[in-house]
């Protein structure tokens, strides 16, 4: 499911004069039947909604005076989120003659006493603001409202936001109704908040939250997908305007040559999940994504990570992880990737996450041979960015999952030729000819050409480059090796710090037989992924004529000054 919570204002949307009726009670408890939770957000002091509430216990959380305190029915316990009002404010409230009634840490009012609400707070040097709720006024501490409660609720039931429908009708909703995936608005609304909303009911107050319960679990709002173009991830664009992929649900695939930049784009995307708070579990079988920004790395050359890992780190919401395989063998890592995707299928069903899956060397992971058990097949794939080289050797019954082809690299032609000659679909003409630089990205089911577009890079890439391929350590298969000539040295380096070290303790004529050969160039290529030092590299191994010493030291130079220089 994609939405695993339902968060309801009370007044004028679940309540109508302050009272919600049995067949609104009856439609909330079967959100609790589907398994999905229910949160209720109000700006009523806590004591005042249990006496009017019928039902406070369907919901897994209360949180009251408009997110200063939580409660929950369980256990009946609850917590003060902000501090107490001021002795000073209460006091130049009441010399005002402004009628006040106080919380716990709201302090309420009505209009149109807000702009002497608002002068008192001036003069007092106080960080409290002012929110409104239909001709209702509500002081609170900065930083207070029903966003930051629901997001406290959340934190306590291990849920994010982006499996959250919330649903309101006043202007102090708008906070959490941003806050959620989907946002919705009763047909009483106020104007801004129905504006503002990705779906407004037919029907007014509990009526209209009935309405949005009835879609909810008979379809979880699949209708409205279409709607939630917000939080789409930009990817590239063209001719002045931006194209995106969708937050939820796509599958992809990004193939292309070793080194054309593939890692690059999929990084972008990345930067702009984690940036939207989108948790990402990636899988990564050579320690491309070790160096990754915000991400928990499990495993390395010496251990390899454990599935148990990594369902825990995932637990947490606002946590990325990164499952490095470089511990284990080539065989190892496949039996291990099928071990752990039925988990994280199994995952996904209880808590909506993780958001997505991103599987590099897919053609290793799922192979031509793969075959999905009952857990793993292709309708259960979503929310998945596979990488690969070599298209025709990724399962074809994964490649018939796959929503949007992004072919990137020299000949991205031959890479959606790959693709539909596999699948069995006709090979489509790009609406435009590619330059060099640009990607293809092909939305294979729309019937659509494929847009050629410029990807936009990640804004941490020099730095990633940096950390990982400068002091990592890649894999056996991605080192450099100085043999020279008869193979008479096995000397790996397994970084370019390394490279450079080795380099300048390796004989000449052991320097100048992989110099001669251009083994330099293409090992930065394609194990470092950089084609601008390649080619710098490459300009060197071209010259006629320089010593062995300044051969090294050019080489030097380029990788030094893309390496070792601030990013």
């Amino acid at each position: 499911m994609r939405y695993l919570v339902l968060a309801c204002d009370y007044d004028s949307t679940l309540a109508t004069n302050g009272r919600v009726s049995q067949a609104t009670i009856a439609a909330l408890q079967r959100v609790k039947d589907s398994g999905r939770r229910l949160l209720l957000l109000t700006g009523r002091a806590l004591s005042d909604l249990l006496d009017l509430c019928p039902a406070p216990e369907i919901f897994d959380r209360i949180v009251a005076e408009n997110g200063a305190v939580i409660y929950d029915p369980l256990t009946r316990q609850d917590k003060v989120l902000a501090d107490p009002p001021p002795e000073s404010l209460i006091a130049a409230l009441r010399a005002r003659r402004i009628p006040i009634e106080i919380g716990r840490s709201l302090i309420a009012t009505s209009e149109p006493h807000e702009t002497a609400v608002l002068a008192a707070i001036r003069d007092l040097g106080l960080e409290w603001h002012v929110i409104f709720n239909k001709g209702a006024v509500m002081v609170l501490p900065s930083g207070v409202n029903k966003a930051s409660g629901l997001r406290w609720a959340l934190a306590e039931l291990a849920l994010s936001p982006h499996n959250c429908v919330g649903v309101g009708d006043a202007e102090n909703d708008h906070a959490f109704l941003r806050l959620c995936e989907c946002a919705v608005a009763v047909q009483n609304a106020v104007p801004a908040v129905k504006q503002a909303a990705d779906f407004v009911t037919t029907a007014e107050n509990g009526a209209g939250v009935r309405e949005l319960v009835e879609a909810l679990v008979s379809n979880d709002l699949e209708e409205l997908a279409p709607r939630l173009t917000r939080h789409g991830i930009v990817v590239g664009a063209a001719d002045g305007s931006e194209a995106r992929i969708d937050a939820y649900g796509e599958n992809i695939l990004v193939a292309g040559a070793s080194g054309s930049g593939k890692s690059t784009f999929a990084q972008g995307v990345l930067e702009r999940l984690s940036a939207q708070a989108y948790q990402y579990c990636i899988v990564d079988p050579e320690g491309d994504y070790s160096s990754e920004e915000g991400a928990v790395v499990l495993g390395d050359s010496r251990h390899p990570p454990a599935v148990t890992e990594v369902l825990d780190v995932l637990r947490t919401p606002e946590r990325h992880v990164v499952v490095n395989l470089l511990g284990m063998s080539l065989a190892e890592r496949p039996p291990f990737f099928a071990a752990l995707l039925p988990r994280l299928q199994e995952l996904r069903t209880r808590v909506g996450r993780p958001h997505w899956l991103v599987i590099d060397e897919a053609h290793h992971l799922l192979p031509v041979t793969w075959t999905p058990g009952i857990l793993t097949l292709p309708r259960e794939l979503r929310g998945t960015m596979m990488i690969t080289v070599h298209v025709d050797h990724v399962s074809p019954v994964v490649l018939s999952a796959v929503d949007v082809l992004v072919a990137v690299g020299p000949n991205p032609g031959a890479v959606i030729k790959a693709f539909c000659d596999v699948t069995g679909r006709p090979v489509p003409t790009p609406a435009a000819v590619p330059q060099p630089g640009e990607i293809l990205l092909w939305r294979q089911r729309e019937g659509a050409p494929p847009l050629v577009l410029h990807a936009v890079p990640p804004r941490g890439e020099h730095r990633r480059h940096i950390r990982k391929y400068a002091q990592g350590e890649l894999g056996e298969d991605k080192s450099f090796y100085f043999r020279g000539p008869g193979g008479r040295l096995n000397l790996r380096a397994q970084n370019l710090m390394l490279f450079m070290q080795l380099a300048e303790g390796v004989d000449d004529d052991t320097w100048t037989h992989h110099l001669h050969r251009g083994d330099y160039s293409q090992w930065v290529r394609e194990a470092i992924k950089d084609d601008e030092l390649a080619s710098e590299v490459a300009r060197v191994e071209g010259q006629q004529g320089l010593s062995p010493a300044e051969s090294r030291a050019q080489v030097r130079a380029a990788i030094e000054r893309r390496y070792t220089s601030p990013a």
